[in-house]
């Protein structure tokens, strides 16, 4: 009876087993999938295309699971236009997470403090948003494997707490563009690597843990000591107190002649004159010397593929061996030395300076812009670029504007617009420079060049080889980047969308560049190699260009992307027929796969979703405008097609068209 028993009881416990412990699993991943549905409906922004009806997260874009612990990991949503605040029980849920990106959205109110729920989480980036508040005490108890906190361009508020010292495996802590305030703690954390708190109401000394860190990490604050250049008081710079013996001096006055009076005050006179004309004719000295210093290289800065235009000579990559000094020196040695104050901003004694936009983190000065060597990357359409590596190490990309038609105010006022765009799919301005001879913008550098560069250029062994995954990203990242310009208004568009204006970083993701300068310069080249095969028929006036022609110039692109055929070659062919029409043509006589590029026709097995690009991009460059989408509807079409191409798998299975590499 006794073994019938246990025999009963192992049975019982064994069929509990079995249909429990997979339940439970999948109950967690349950609980996943709801805190991920309460986010989405939480928070306002971008469609985000989960299927509702899958029973797993999993394969939803921007959510990464493990495998083994059937669990969602990582959650990966930048720049998709997230708004509104966070509520309470989410994160709570998603206790598995190790990365969560939020970063460059706009979202607001404070962090929540379920986030201490996530005990296995190393990346958590949320900068570029709108987060209020005191960062949560108890993160600082639970968070301890953290690795890369990014919490930049948001609004949080109070002192920045000794807790951080608790994320001992710390490698990344940007704190810089918030409202932080008092004095930095002495924060000792072994690993860390990149700190920076610029730009808060920050004061006081440096502690002596941080003084290692570049003086940028620290500006815009009211900080002294080391490494910046303010001195902090200490009781040896105090001048003692001084006491005053009223009748000594009553005596020593009533002792003094009026001939000796009369020789003190003739001498001081004397002497105050003398002191005037040494500093006179040291200040002449001082200019003339900064104006032949500049003199010198008098010729030189830099445009191009990496900031959109066509390279001078083949890669367009070899240092000319000059400083930057040269681009700007012939119209800054005039402005010096008139003295006029016509730059983009000037401090208290009259000098030049470039005007930062308040997301740039890395200041330099002009001085240091002027001290960089240079390299010129090429001419195009709005002036020349360059490359300038400044004595730090930093690289930036330099556009020397020509052409400007627009008064100082207009061209500021412009200017303004341009640095406030912030979105990931742009190449961001970080700082301009104004004179009346000179007009500088600096960008940010990207080594990759451009989508021209990349199509077009080496067809040789160990080039970069452009797959359907590559080019249906770059479609779909320049496809956001333009929808977000249009964003801004009706009248606001590009107006000079080609290949060699959309940029790729190191992981080939999109970015736009030149956007909003077709205002700002004279009328645009009329010849056919370099603008023609891109521009809408409608248009006539190349600073007058709509959103729809914005479309038509995205969709010769999308044409380009697709055919490998550059539009102004084929501009040139025996026919002289344009690349839309060449298409149009060739897809009526039901010779589609004839029009894509050799390197496409590989993948077969994407043939399909190749297909529906084309008929977009088709659409886009339709003849009439009011016959084309809006870049709303390109952009969810093209989202579509990379959606399709995720679920069916094979070639591009396990692509996320959300996917944005967390290099920060």
């Amino acid at each position: 009876m006794g073994i019938h028993s246990a025999t009963a009881i192992m049975l019982l416990l064994l069929f509990h087993i079995l249909v429990f412990l997979p339940a439970g699993i999948m109950t967690d991943l349950a609980s996943d999938r709801a805190a991920l549905l309460s986010l989405r409906s939480a928070v306002g922004g971008r469609t985000l295309f989960w299927t509702t009806t899958q029973q797993t997260p999993c394969n939803w874009p921007g959510v990464q699971c493990d495998n083994t612990t059937n669990r969602v990991t990582a959650l990966h949503l930048p720049g998709v236009s997230l708004s509104g605040r966070i509520p309470l029980g989410i994160f709570g849920n998603l206790t598995k997470l190790k990365t969560l990106s939020l970063r460059f959205n706009a979202l607001s109110g404070p962090l929540p403090s379920d986030l201490s729920s996530c005990l296995d989480l190393r990346n958590l980036y949320l900068q570029g948003n709108h987060f209020s508040g005191l960062f949560p005490e108890n993160l600082f108890s639970s968070l301890r494997d953290l690795v890369r906190l990014n919490l930049a361009g948001n609004n949080f508020s109070g002192e920045i707490s000794s807790g951080f010292n608790n994320f001992t495996r710390l490698r990344t802590l940007y704190l810089e563009n918030n409202q932080f305030s008092g004095s930095l703690p002495d924060l000792n954390i072994p690993n860390l690597e990149q700190f920076n708190v610029s730009f808060n109401n920050l004061n006081g000394s440096v502690p002596k843990t941080l003084q290692s860190k570049p003086k940028e990490s620290f500006i815009g604050n009211s900080f002294c000591g080391s490494p910046l250049d303010e001195i902090c008081p200490t009781k040896e710079n105090v001048p003692p107190a001084v006491s005053v013996d009223l009748d000594r001096n009553r005596k020593k006055k009533n002792g003094l002649s009026g001939g000796a009076i009369a020789g003190i005050v003739i001498g001081s006179v004397l002497g105050l004159v003398v002191l005037l004309l040494l500093l006179f004719i040291l200040c002449r000295k001082r200019t003339t010397k900064k104006t032949s210093s500049i003199d010198i290289g008098a010729s030189k800065l830099t445009d191009a593929e990496v900031l959109g235009e066509k390279p001078l000579t083949g890669s367009g990559t070899g240092s000319n061996g000059f400083s930057v000094a040269a681009a700007a020196a012939a119209a800054m040695t005039t402005s010096s030395t008139a003295g006029v104050n016509t730059g983009g901003g000037a401090d208290g004694s009259g000098n030049k300076k470039l005007v930062f936009f308040r997301n740039s983190s890395t200041i330099f000065d002009l001085e240091d812009l002027l001290r960089a060597s240079a390299e010129v990357l090429g001419k195009g359409t709005f002036g020349t670029a360059y490359k300038a590596v400044l004595e730090a190490g930093m690289m930036v990309a330099v556009k020397r504007l020509k052409d400007v038609t627009v008064s100082e105010p207009e061209f500021r006022e412009k200017i303004e617009f341009v640095g406030a765009m912030n979105h990931e799919n742009l190449v961001p301005l970080r700082a301009y420079y104004y004179s009346k001879e000179e007009k500088l913008l600096v960008y940010d550098y990207m080594p990759m060049g451009s989508l021209s560069a990349l199509l077009h250029g080496n067809k040789g062994g160990g080039r970069t080889p452009l797959n359907w995954e590559i080019r249906s990203g770059i479609a779909l990242g320049a496809a956001r980047g333009i929808e977000y310009l249009h964003s801004h208004g009706q009248d606001i568009s590009h107006g000079n969308i080609k290949s060699s204006n959309v940029i790729l970083t190191k992981s080939l993701e999109a970015r736009i560049s030149d956007f909003g300068l077709a205002n700002l310069v004279g009328g645009l080249p009329s010849t056919p190699n370099r603008v023609a095969g891109y521009r809408a028929p409608e248009v006539t006036d190349p600073r007058r260009v709509s959103q729809k022609a914005d479309v038509y110039s995205f969709g010769v692109l999308l044409l380009e992307l697709l055919t490998g055929k550059a539009p102004t070659h084929a501009l040139l062919n025996e026919e002289g027929v344009d690349l839309p029409r060449w298409v149009q043509s060739t897809v009526k006589e039901e010779w589609t796969s004839e029009v894509f590029d050799l390197e496409l026709l590989r993948y077969q097995n994407v043939e399909e979703d190749m297909v529906q690009l084309l008929q977009v991009a088709i659409d886009c460059a339709a003849q009439y405008p009011d016959n084309r989408p809006t870049m709303a509807e390109v952009t969810s079409r093209i989202q579509e097609v990379r959606r399709a191409s995720l679920i069916r798998g094979g070639e591009v299975q396990g692509v996320d068209p959300d996917r944005v590499h967390e290099s920060d």
